[in-house]
């Protein structure tokens, strides 16, 4: 993996984080593309680096992510990530094993874009249009809305702003929740990873190291960049954009299987 693989992969990350397409898809078939083999050390990065991108949020957000004087809104983080993080741990070796199938990417960018061309009609009246009303048990919900994202493809972000309209929460507030809710995802993910690579490999090789670093700095600053443009073209415009480009993403992804290019 060299260095110009890891630069790729960066900005392929920072910019599909926080929009509805899969960032984690648009990995696998980005490193499919590039050729690289599929290493235990290129799943640990594909899922480091999300956390590089993820900590923009704490920086465009951080007089709301540090207010402490609002200890509830800690609560309903903690709150929906539990099913994230218990299915996870259920489902971790299957999920290793979606992560290593473009075909899979390709399906769920497809019927994933064919949803987003019609949820904006779905969920017309939101009644929720600051988080402090958000409950603990809308919370949960969205935290299992969060859970369909473990299928590579899927869009963690699509997922969580999906289930928090549904809980009817505002496109924005909903869209600044899934941010939030994030974090403790991507942390406790990332942790998961590196605990499970020292398992297998034990300390990562100071080039190893160097390599992540990168990825999390170009991740993190292109995130920050996406992230501005996702949230006020999501206020004024909706979804319809982001399920055509799935749509069409998907048909190329499976053209490409098909073909045998990507594999």
């Amino acid at each position: 993996m060299s260095i110009l693989h890891v630069i790729i992969l960066a900005i392929v990350e920072g910019l599909t984080e926080f929009l509805p397409v899969s960032s984690t898809g648009h990995m696998i078939v980005t490193s499919s593309i590039l050729g690289l083999p599929k290493t235990d050390f290129l799943e640990l990065f594909e899922i480091c680096i999300q956390l590089g991108a993820i900590l923009a949020v704490v920086v465009l957000y951080w007089k709301k992510f540090f207010d402490f004087a609002r200890w509830r809104f800690y609560g309903k983080l903690i709150v929906a990530v539990i099913p994230a993080l218990v299915l996870g741990i259920i489902f971790a070796h299957k999920i290793k094993e979606l992560l290593k199938e473009p075909a899979v990417v390709g399906v769920t960018f497809l019927l994933g874009g064919i949803v987003l061309l019609f949820i904006d009609n779905v969920f017309k009246r939101p009644t929720i249009e600051d988080e402090e009303n958000i409950t603990y048990t809308k919370a949960f919900v969205i935290g299992i809305w969060q859970c369909l994202a473990m299928i590579p493809g899927v869009s963690r972000s699509a997922a969580s702003i999906i289930g928090g309209m549904q809980q009817k929460l505002t496109r924005q507030v909903a869209a600044e929740f899934s941010f939030f809710l994030a974090v403790p995802t991507m942390v406790a993910a990332t942790a998961k990873d590196l605990l499970d690579y020292h398992k297998a490999h034990g300390l990562l090789e100071s080039s190893e190291i160097k390599l992540l670093a990168l990825g999390n700095v170009i991740a993190f600053v292109v995130a920050i960049l996406a992230m501005k443009f996702f949230v006020d073209y999501l206020k004024k415009h909706g979804f319809r954009l982001f399920g055509y480009y799935r749509i069409l993403a998907g048909i190329i992804v499976l053209l490409l299987v098909w073909k045998g290019i990507i594999q």
